[in-house]
């Protein structure tokens, strides 16, 4: 028995995550109903809707018989697919990045980063990010008590936080910011490439045209990098090797991208998500004010809340039982972390946001082998922030109506009025 098409179309419509009560509301009946089932739509393949907490860790922890890479690793239709796959030369994702890799490849490849990405390594960077942090308090400050939170904080600090990681001179960052929301937000008429609604062939054109771009930028990276090596993640990247042999082109520039993109615009709408959800519980501000050591709590509470990439694609490599269901070799799954992130079975009260939970095992960053390996830099820089304005804010409230952005893969506030009080 199939999902009912009106829940599968509400979960795969951008639009829909541009009104997250739609999204939740489906995936709770969902949830409730079906929550581990097909999806049967005109032009796709069918998949399988994965909606609950346990089932989702259940596949991230199968690296094995779950592949990232077989088929597109974000929902696709059969059409566009077959066209990646002549652009690409028969790979089924236009960039080959970590999270469309398997096996040996994603192993070696995310070790030329992992050690220097853990708790330990980025320990030395904290005193240069609250400098950043500052810069930017000052800069919400200066616009004397009403601001677009997003636009003019979220978008831009942990911008500047991984441009400065990764070795990417401030110049570039508005580049580095149009392109990151041209590639994450192609359905976005306010965001993407051609600033219009675009049919899923000129989608796919605009998507091409944004990745080469960032290739032709990334291609001046590595000559730099390679002629004068740093300490920068994108001089470690340029400079790999795998078994004696650089990086090929595929894998190089699909490392670029990903640190580059995903390495600020999920800490983006997460950070947009937190002041909106703050902006709505004024006693919250309060509290942290109170006793900064809740902050770290916030920080992961606005992580759940948030689930900014909203899922990642699977494809079963052999017959395997999850939840109670068969799942056969060949078929594609679709993990829902922010499904799984509302799970009423794993919290209490899922559909508010608290900073009391006695645990809180958000999945928004994955789980397994593919992790998200920018968690812990990630976590500092908001907390870093939230430390520092807290300090200076004393009132902050909604200044109007927020607005979040018309995509079902990576996505977030994109505009979040806010009017506030500082000391």
């Amino acid at each position: 028995m199939a999902l009912p098409k009106e829940l599968a179309q509400a979960v795969i419509d951008p639009k829909s995550y541009s009104v997250r009560e739609i999204v939740d509301e489906a995936f709770k009946t969902i949830r409730a109903t079906a929550p581990l089932d097909k999806a049967e739509l005109d032009g796709m393949d069918p998949f399988w809707v994965v909606s609950r907490h346990a089932d989702i860790k259940e596949i991230e922890r199968q690296p094995d018989i779950f592949h990232n890479g077989d088929k597109s690793t974000f929902l696709s239709d059969r059409e566009n697919e077959a066209k990646v796959k002549m652009l690409t030369g028969g790979e089924p994702n236009l960039i080959r990045s970590l999270v469309s890799l398997d096996g040996k490849e994603h192993k070696d490849v995310r070790g030329i980063v992992f050690p220097h990405v853990t708790p330990r390594a980025i320990k030395p960077l904290e005193d240069a990010i609250r400098g950043i942090a500052r810069e930017f308090v000052d800069h919400m400050l200066s616009f004397d008590g009403e601001v677009d939170f997003a636009q003019d904080v979220a978008f831009l600090y942990p911008l500047r936080v991984i441009m400065t990681v990764l070795g990417v001179p401030q110049e570039d960052e508005p580049f580095m910011l149009k392109l990151t929301q041209e590639l994450f937000n192609n359905a976005d008429p306010e965001l993407n490439r051609a600033r219009a609604e675009l049919s899923p062939e000129e989608a796919l054109k605009s998507l091409w045209e944004t990745t080469m771009e960032l290739e032709n930028y990334f291609k001046a990276v590595t000559e730099k990098f390679r002629a004068n090596p740093t300490t920068q993640i994108n001089s470690l990247i340029a400079n790999a090797k795998i078994d004696g042999e650089y990086l090929n082109h595929r894998q190089l520039m699909g490392y670029y991208i990903i640190a580059a993109t995903a390495g600020h615009d999920t800490t983006s709408n997460t950070t947009a998500g937190a002041m909106w959800a703050l902006a709505e519980r004024p006693h919250l501000l309060a509290e942290m004010k109170a006793d900064p050591s809740k902050i770290n709590a916030f920080v992961e509470e606005s992580i759940r809340w948030e689930a900014p990439v909203k899922h990642f694609m699977r494809s079963a490599v052999s017959d395997v039982e999850i939840g109670g269901q068969q799942i056969k070799a060949g078929d594609w799954l679709m993990l829902s972390y922010q499904s799984g992130n509302r799970d009423e079975s794993v919290w209490s009260d899922p559909f508010e946001f608290r900073i009391d939970r006695e645990s809180n095992p958000q999945i928004a960053f994955g789980y397994g082998v593919h992790v998200c390996l920018g968690q812990h830099l990630a976590r500092m820089e908001m907390r870093i922030l939230w430390e520092e304005l807290f300090k200076r804010l004393e009132s902050v409230e909604m200044n109007g109506k927020g607005e979040r952005t018309i995509s079902n893969f990576v996505c977030g506030p994109k505009h979040v009025p806010i009017k506030f009080t500082a000391n």
